[in-house]
């Protein structure tokens, strides 16, 4: 059962679509039992410019990159600023409430528990 399915970002009204464009980070999907985990690549994002939010069934993943920290001098520059987004279509079987995230090293993981009713258990037969 595919319970992530990457969706197509909606297009926004005329008047509040922005000149910023979004890059699309590499993602990986993960199953586990208990879980499933989303693994996207955000070189460069830190926690201030990292943005998570659910609404309804829609997981969008927001990340802003800056270009030179805050009282700093860029001497040399190959790196521009940038944003990244990926959103995803999550199923009834996530356990929104207990959602999670880390963010180390550019590598951003959302861990998504599936919840107690979709969980393979073991049932006992008696006499």
């Amino acid at each position: 059962m595919n319970t992530l399915v990457e969706k197509e970002t909606p297009r926004l009204p005329a008047k509040r679509v922005s000149e910023e464009n979004f890059l699309l980070p590499a993602t990986n999907v993960i199953e586990t039992r208990e879980a499933y985990v989303i693994e996207a690549e955000m070189p460069g994002v830190n926690r201030e410019g990292l943005e998570i939010t659910l609404e309804a069934n829609t997981l969008t993943l927001t990340g802003h990159r800056d270009q030179t920290p805050p009282k700093a001098t860029a001497l040399y520059v190959e790196s521009k600023p940038a944003s990244f987004r990926r959103v995803f279509e999550v199923e009834p079987v996530i356990d929104t409430v207990k959602i999670s995230a880390h963010l180390e090293q550019g590598l951003l993981k959302v861990h998504l528990p599936k919840a107690e009713r979709v969980m393979p258990r073991r049932i006992p037969v008696g006499d």
